[in-house]
């Protein structure tokens, strides 16, 4: 169907035309000057190598997502990465938009990338050596070229500490990560998750292989995969939508009759910070590896 289509999306027409208005706008303002000054950032990792490049004071606005550090949150809101309007987006009036792959929703997204702002993607990718990429597009489209190789070059003594510190694990740990456990139903991660990356970097092993990405799994399959460790966000949520307290994984069927709940190998962390895949992923993977093997790293 025809993205400009009014009888069939009279909507998202009426926000193009928002959108080529107030880019008509910005474009004016902007026209003697190729610097970027006015920076959306949209994905948490994306605002936080922004700080860490030491250039958050071209940073006018953020997405909902984007919580650290502290200081972002005092910057406009224009939605959740997910489900951005047009119309949200440029009314921050930016020049640059950085914005993570994953941002949404396509027809809003087609109709930004439309307008005469820039727009550069983040691509999703949580290894090591994806977030080495975010850092240099991120320094490359700030012009900051020399500050984003410092901050690579702190990326790569990080993930090498990590890797050094784990190399002479022997047994690794299995990982059960569960995104959620909604009415006692667990969605849990399989592989080419960010949840996948960062237990893959912790010298550790995911419980889940059979599928890719975050899926509902039965009861069945969490006490055939039988984890050493189950792993979870810590954010608080009264419906248990994402963090759950000791007790309620005890009495989970499926969970509590396994290894890691028999043996309290339960790991509760926040979320922007394990699954981030940003500056400070090294960080988070030697805290992990840390709350998975103790004393027996170097």
């Amino acid at each position: 169907m025809p993205l400009f289509n009014p009888a069939a999306n009279l909507k998202l027409l009426q926000a193009a035309v928002v959108v080529l208005f107030l880019a008509m706008l910005q474009g004016n303002v902007n026209a003697d000057s190729d610097r970027a000054e006015r920076v959306l950032a949209i994905g948490g990792a994306v605002a936080e190598i922004i700080y860490a490049l030491g250039e958050e004071n071209r940073l006018v606005a953020r997405d909902s997502t984007s919580t650290y550090p502290p200081d972002v949150n005092a910057l406009p809101d224009v939605g959740y990465m997910r489900a951005l309007s047009p119309e949200g987006v440029l009314s921050v009036e930016p020049d640059l938009i950085l914005a993570r792959a994953n941002a949404g929703p396509p027809e809003a997204i087609e109709v930004l990338q439309s307008a005469t702002i820039r727009w550069v993607t983040v691509p999703d990718e949580w290894t090591a050596a994806g977030v080495d990429e975010n850092i240099r597009i991120i320094a490359e489209a700030l012009d900051v070229t020399e500050k984003g190789k410092a901050l690579r070059a702190k990326l790569a003594t990080d993930m090498a500490a990590v890797k050094a510190l784990t190399a002479d694990i022997e047994d690794r740990k299995r990982v059960l990560f569960v995104l959620s456990m909604r009415d006692d139903r667990i969605m849990a991660s399989g592989t080419g998750t960010a949840a996948d990356g960062i237990i893959r970097l912790a010298g550790a092993e995911n419980a889940i292989h059979e599928y890719e990405g975050y899926k509902q799994v039965s009861e069945e399959a969490v006490i055939t995969a039988d984890p050493d460790v189950i792993l979870m966000m810590g954010r608080r949520d009264a419906s248990g939508a994402h963090s759950a307290p000791i007790a309620r994984i005890l009495a989970h069927p499926a969970l509590g009759p396994t290894k890691a709940a028999q043996d309290g190998a339960i790991i509760h962390m926040d979320g922007l910070y394990l699954l981030g895949f940003g500056p400070r992923v090294g960080e988070a993977a030697e805290d992990l590896a840390f709350r998975l093997y103790g004393n027996r790293l170097k």
